[in-house]
């Protein structure tokens, strides 16, 4: 039963993605989308409640991403160039675009129609379209030695804004003439990335690895701004966690104690899981395919041992078969977008020493630097995060910051002893 269900859902989906691309979302009915799928509409409306349900359902869809990456794995091995990388990046991106141009138009003219949580998913779809799309440029740029003026998250960024802004414009306006064609604007694209973006790798001087001690004390050429969580604020966080439910518990732990994002946490099986006496691993799947520790000791405190700690206590309680690490109330793998919700529940009216709201990005960012102020390596943290060296040379950076600031403080300290010590000594 429970098979035939998770069917017909499957088909529902792929049903409307067909419908939506094919004459837009408002021109798609229920009953069509059910009578393609083969079931009737209250079978849609029991799964879905509604159209924009379903809508939220497409835009959930991982596979859209899979594909994605899937064809950037497959680019990057055939690119010659950093210019032929880009051509060829921007034209599939484009061509990918024209094939669905109702779809494109309804996105764009009726967003302000559909529900918050719909437009947080789209928001979630294109952060992580912009994620392998930065990837997808580290490689590049590693392989032709050239380094980013700008941060690569905000270059990727750029990138498909600019790429998508242009399909809005020819799917809406066929008589624009800002550009003759779209092969007149990739090249114009290509030529603005190249001449404005880009530059030559300075040579290092030969050192046996990149380590805290070697980061340059200037801001890296790809800078990013790292805004790590005090501990008191983690604390604070992981202690509501603990409250409000076994799972949430378990999941903010691996936010702060693996570093993971909240699309490597839904790729996560409980076969991914390892934990025994001596260690406790997560089997990553999403992205760069890794291992990745679970640390016990989170920002000054201790969170039980490695098998008997947030994480190994829900798996205990967990009921049902269901195969993903963590899930819903309906027992179905949980979805990035009920992450965001969660930790947005879990951080309401917290805030940061800047004044704002703890995104859920900054806990691992927090990671990332304790990782480094333990004495991690640039290259070993590499590996367990699957970014490139340029992209972590800011948290190095905000790394050495915080344990200058940290040995100032113990030098004041020591200071002010000896100077009691001296008092007391003359009185």
């Amino acid at each position: 039963m429970t098979s035939q269900r998770n069917s017909a859902r499957q088909r529902l989906i792929q049903a409307a993605l067909q419908l939506f691309a094919a004459q837009g979302i408002t021109e798609t009915t229920t009953r069509q989308i059910a009578d393609i799928a083969g079931v009737n509409e209250v079978t849609l409306f029991r799964h879905f409640g509604s159209k924009h349900g379903l809508l939220l359902a497409v835009l959930e869809d991982a596979k859209v991403f899979e594909q994605l990456q899937q064809t950037l794995n497959q680019q990057v091995n055939q690119a010659g160039s950093i210019s032929q990388a880009l051509k060829s990046y921007a034209e599939d991106c484009l061509e990918s675009l024209a094939q669905i141009p109702e779809f494109v138009r309804s996105l764009v003219g009726e967003a302000g129609q559909y529900p918050l949580e719909n437009r947080q998913a789209l928001g979630y779809g294109l952060r992580q379209a912009n994620r392998y799309t930065q990837q997808y440029l580290a490689t590049v740029l590693k392989q032709e030695q050239l380094q980013s003026q700008i941060e690569l998250e905000k270059l990727a960024s750029l990138l498909n804004a600019l790429l998508f802004g242009y399909a809005v414009l020819e799917f809406t306006s066929e008589f624009h003439e800002f550009w003759r064609d779209r092969e007149e604007f990739v090249e114009n694209l290509g030529t603005l990335f190249l001449q404005g973006a880009f530059s030559p790798t300075v040579a290092r001087p030969e050192t046996p690895s990149l380590s805290l001690e070697s980061v340059p004390a200037a801001r890296a050429s790809v800078s990013l701004e790292v805004a790590d969580l005090s501990a008191t604020l983690v604390r604070a966080v992981l202690q509501r966690a603990k409250k409000s439910s076994a799972q949430d518990y378990a999941l903010v732990y691996v936010l702060f104690g693996a570093g993971l994002s909240p699309e490597e946490i839904i790729g996560l099986q409980r076969s991914h899981h390892i934990s025994n006496s001596h260690q406790h691993l997560l089997q990553v799947t999403t992205g760069a395919v890794r291992q990745v520790p679970i640390n016990r000791w989170i920002m000054g405190h201790r969170y039980g041992s490695y098998s008997r700690n947030p994480l190994t206590q829900w798996l205990k309680s967990r009921k049902g078969e269901q195969s993903a690490l963590f899930i819903d109330e309906a027992g179905q793998p949980l979805s990035v977008e009920a992450i965001y919700q969660r930790w947005q529940t879990l951080t309401a009216d917290l805030f940061t020493l800047a004044g704002t709201s703890p995104q859920i990005e900054q806990a691992q960012q927090t990671w990332c630097v304790e990782m480094l102020m333990k004495g991690m390596t640039l290259e070993n943290l590499s590996i367990l995060t699957g970014w490139d060296l340029a992209a972590l040379q800011p948290y190095a950076r905000r790394a050495k910051e915080k344990i200058a600031l940290e040995q100032a403080i113990a030098i004041d300290q020591k200071s002010g002893s000896s100077k009691s010590s001296d008092s007391a000594s003359a009185s």
